[in-house]
């Protein structure tokens, strides 16, 4: 279940027959709600359409089944509005943010405001209406942003490999054969360039391993230190940034430099080697045994251009250099070092000025993705703005010939007491015949009757003579 959104595929098998109780079998036209979830979505209705058979409703989700005279897009609705969220959030309870949980009770006692049945049809059907154009702004915004991402990565390859310039001369080039990689196909050149092996122009080192034996050593400095999550495609994220104590001499060997390039060692497959340039952003800032990091030596290309690289062009050599885990891809450093990497010219000023060029026309690029997240947030919020309208009850006119809520209260009201008078008069008759079942049967008069009393043998026996006992045979 996600917003908006009932999947019936994702789901798990039951194996144990006798666990299939009827009772839990998920109907079309069931409002579900997730009762534990992340904070985003604890609380999440879904309608549900298509559903295939004997499909049950988890431990973790609740069911709603409005009486009628309720409209069941309409109650959908008001589950997702403003007021229900935050109420949701306020009664959600748990200290992780990663997992909350809404009682049942909880949500039974949010006020609900209703609205004559006719009302909540129009209601239903106007929200529809508007969210429907909102869902196709949406799209459009998510395929632009696909396609601003890829034209980005076209002129990172470009910017990093010289062929940017009006001047370039793009040219086939190739790169010294090693038997342990596949380097296959490699972008074009423009002239002047050529290729080398990450190794050849950079020291590549891994990061500090966590030891917990350290961190409760209060003689040991507490430095900043990035992990993988840190490091996101051309761009690094330090809105969290950790803390580790470590020796002394690890902090020497380790501390970022202005320049260093940061790359992933494992994640999902197509995350491998993600990453971007360290700029003196902390003091005194190490990185974890999960990323590497690539020191340019000699001034041999600007660390830019290696990171445009690394992240638009060589993203295709680490996925096919990766090993994959049951969860997780990594790559190892040896692999890493023999990552082919265009070299420019060995003029600074050129180095530069290629540069510059990449910055320009990327930032156009960056101008149309920050527009696109500007509207997608838009979206977003006139969603919300959308459903607290709609339920303040400003999104449609009202209707005099509609049916009263009272009357339709009422009616709601009486439904649910004879609908619990059933339910009591059921559970009462189950219980009742439990019961019977129970209690012994009487035992029948020959059962109750007393045995025959044992025949005597105390008398004195004659002498010479031997006692019988009486016997019967049945033929």
């Amino acid at each position: 279940m996600t917003w908006g959104e009932f999947r019936p595929g994702e789901n798990k098998a039951l194996l144990d027959e006798g666990l299939v109780n009827p009772a839990y079998e998920i109907h079309a036209g069931d409002i579900l709600v997730s009762r534990a979830n992340t904070v985003e979505h604890v609380g999440a209705p879904v309608l549900v359409g298509e559903v295939r058979p004997r499909l049950l409703l988890s431990d973790k989700s609740l069911r709603f089944k409005p009486g009628s005279g309720v409209d069941r897009d309409w109650f959908t609705y008001w589950l997702r509005a403003p007021a229900v969220r935050k109420a949701v959030a306020a009664k959600a309870s748990g200290t992780s943010d990663s997992m909350r949980n809404i009682s049942q009770p909880d949500l039974k006692a949010i006020a609900i405001p209703v609205p004559p049945t006719g009302e909540q049809r129009r209601m239903a059907a106007a929200i529809d209406d508007q969210l429907t154009r909102l869902d196709a702004i949406e799209t459009r915004l998510k395929v632009t942003q696909r396609y601003l991402e890829k034209l980005q990565d076209i002129v990172m390859t470009a910017a990093a490999t010289g062929v940017l310039a009006w001047d370039a001369d793009p040219q086939d080039m190739s790169v010294a054969d090693d038997s342990s990689v596949n380097d296959r196909t490699l972008p074009p050149l423009a002239s002047g360039w050529r290729w080398a092996r990450l190794q050849d122009i950079a020291e590549v080192v891994g990061g500090v391993t966590k030891d917990s034996k350290n961190q409760h050593d209060p003689e040991l400095p507490e430095v900043p230190y990035l992990r993988v999550a840190n490091a996101q495609r051309a761009r690094l994220d330090l809105s969290q940034v950790t803390k580790i104590r470590v020796p002394p001499k690890v902090l020497e060997k380790l501390r970022l430099r202005d320049g260093d390039l940061l790359m992933a060692e494992g994640g999902d497959r197509d995350k491998l080697g993600r990453g971007w340039i360290w700029e003196n952003q902390i003091d005194d800032c190490i990185h974890q045994n999960h990323l590497f990091r690539a020191r340019i030596r000699d001034e041999a290309t600007h660390p830019k251009l290696l990171g445009w690289y690394v992240n638009s062009a060589a993203r295709k050599w680490f996925e096919a250099h990766g090993k994959q885990s049951v969860n997780l891809a990594s790559i190892s450093m040896s692999k890493v070092k023999l990552l082919p990497v265009p070299v420019p010219p060995a003029d600074t000023q050129e180095q530069t000025d290629y540069v510059q060029l990449g910055e320009r026309v990327l930032a156009r690029f960056g101008r149309l993705a920050a527009a696109c997240g500007n509207g997608l947030a838009h979206v977003t919020a006139l969603r919300r703005a959308l459903l607290a309208e709609a339920f303040a009850g400003r999104l449609v006119p009202q209707d005099p010939e509609d049916e009263p809520a009272e009357d339709l209260l009422k009616r709601i009201r009486a439904e649910r007491e004879a609908a619990e008078a059933d339910h009591k008069a059921s559970r009462r008759a189950a219980s009742q015949a439990k019961r019977r079942s129970r209690v012994k049967p009487k035992a029948s008069a020959a059962d109750e009757a007393p045995p025959p009393p044992a025949r005597s043998t105390t008398a004195p026996l004659p002498e010479g003579e031997q006692t019988t006992l009486p016997m019967e045979f049945t033929a």
